[in-house]
């Protein structure tokens, strides 16, 4: 794979869609999926591409922020609802 080649699987990040982004760095050219562990019940997850590409570019989400909670513990977190640690 050549430096800037998007590895298989890898969804292509739109730059327009990513305007909102102010940052020195550089923003992404693609998206793969990311492997992480709930910090609250410790479940392994994937936060995919495709969640990733709707994070940053649909909901215009800080681009250094990564998932770290799964589905149903974020839902309990918004709910209220203590998590178990």
């Amino acid at each position: 794979m050549l430096p800037g080649e998007a590895p298989r699987g890898a969804l292509s990040a739109d730059k327009e869609k990513l305007a909102h982004i102010n940052t020195y760095g550089s923003i992404p050219n693609f998206y793969v999926d990311h492997p992480f562990q709930c910090r609250d019940c410790g479940l392994e997850q994937i936060w995919t591409a495709e969640q990733q590409k709707w994070y940053y570019e649909e909901a215009k989400g800080h681009i250094w922020a990564v998932a770290v909670r799964c589905q149903p513990c974020r839902k309990k977190l918004k709910s209220g609802g203590r998590n178990e640690i």
